[in-house]
């Protein structure tokens, strides 16, 4: 029996009716911590919600923010109410939230800050031990993994911006079980063989640049 394909957008409005059809999902009561939060000019809120193994990607717009009564920011722990649904131009489900209460600041953040203070008192984020950043480093050493598309956006931008630049890719892995000594290996290497002027470390598309003077 021949089965005509059917497209993109018909699968993702199947999904879409389909979730909009259980009633569970349709008053949902998530508690989580605040993450990626912004808050739109037009005062539409974006954030996501975590816990330590998963997210969900939640939106509130500005008619449902009116009733909050403190200001949502990165790191609360928080409780929301909402319906999932399915953004079927993206293929994605997420909350739309309509209330939101606080529920303690986040255990997450508060690890986070703990890492922070000791690393703090180690010196490790003393001014005094930061090398300068050359203004036009000739070669830049980038630790990533060499599948995603992380290491294609840093050589675009990086040679768009200096054409001259000489990208040198040491991949290693950026996740996972055994990536924070791999990482750190690479980055002594790339210090005793001044293999670079400087270092990026890159995680996701989105990637959040770590800069290193050798």
């Amino acid at each position: 029996m021949k089965v005509n394909p059917i497209t993109v957008t018909e699968l993702n409005m199947y999904v879409k009716d389909k979730v909009a059809e259980d009633e569970f999902l349709n008053s949902v009561l998530v508690k989580g911590e605040i993450s990626n939060f912004k808050h739109h000019y037009t005062g539409h809120m974006y954030f996501t919600l975590k816990d330590e193994k998963s997210l969900i990607k939640c939106v509130m717009f500005k008619s449902s923010t009116v009733t909050l009564n403190f200001a949502p920011k990165d790191g609360m722990k928080v409780i929301v109410l909402g319906t999932v649904g399915v953004y079927e131009r993206d293929g994605v489900y997420q909350i739309y939230c309509k209330a939101m209460q606080e529920d303690g600041k986040g255990n997450l953040y508060v690890a986070f800050e703990k890492l922070k203070a000791k690393l703090e008192d180690e010196g490790l984020f003393d001014e005094k031990c930061k090398k300068k950043i050359p203004f036009m480093p000739k070669i830049v050493g980038v630790l990533t993994s060499n599948t995603g598309a992380v290491i294609r956006d840093i050589i675009n931008v990086s040679t768009r911006r200096n054409p001259n630049v000489y990208i040198r890719l040491l991949p290693v892995p950026v996740q996972g079980e055994g990536a924070a000594e791999k990482i750190v290996k690479a980055i002594e290497l790339m210090n005793d063989k001044k293999l670079a002027d400087v270092i990026i470390l890159a995680r996701g598309r989105r990637f959040s640049r770590r800069f290193v003077a050798i």
